[in-house]
Parts: structure tokens; C-alpha cells; sequence
């Protein structure tokens, strides 16, 4: 997912806190997280040029995917996401 460029490390830590919350309540375990740090981005992404790039592996039903897309993109400050199947 890619967070505001706006975002201070609290702000970003709550958000990651926040989306595990997510992943656990539907079913799924929350396996690592990766921060890879303020990024430019290839094209503005809600008029940004860059984001905060973080990368959280987890498993989860297939079913409950699509609430937890909802979820995410009703979020302020998750300007960018991609949920996928590995």
C-alpha cells in the first residue's frame, strides 16, 4: 500500500495497526511488514509525487478480500493499495 507523503511515523504506524486489525477481524493472519520508506512515485497519485511504500504479507479467505478492499479504500491516508494473490 502507499500512504500520504504527509504522514508522520505515528500516523503511519497506527495506519499499519489499523489495517492488521483489518486482515485479523475478517479471518486472515498477518504475516511481516516491510517499510520501504518515502518514494517518488511514476505518476501523481491524488495530485502526490511521492508515498510512503508499505509492503504487508498476509493470508487470508478469498471471501473476505473484497471487504477488506472495501475497508481500504474508504481510508484517507492509503492514497494507493494492491491486494494480490500469491
Amino acid at each position: 500500500m502507499i500512504l500520504s507523503p504527509e504522514a508522520t511515523e505515528e500516523e503511519i504506524a497506527a495506519t499499519i495497526e489499523r489495517v492488521d486489525g483489518l486482515i485479523t477481524g475478517g479471518g486472515g493472519t498477518v504475516g511481516e511488514h516491510s517499510n520501504w520508506g518515502l518514494k517518488r512515485l511514476a505518476y501523481p497519485v491524488q495530485k502526490f509525487r511521492e508515498g510512503n511504500y508499505i509492503l504487508v504479507k498476509f493470508s487470508m479467505d478469498s471471501s473476505a478480500v473484497t471487504e477488506l478492499n472495501r475497508s481500504l479504500k474508504a481510508s484517507g491516508e492509503i492514497i494507493r493499495f494492491l491486494v494480490t494473490k500469491v
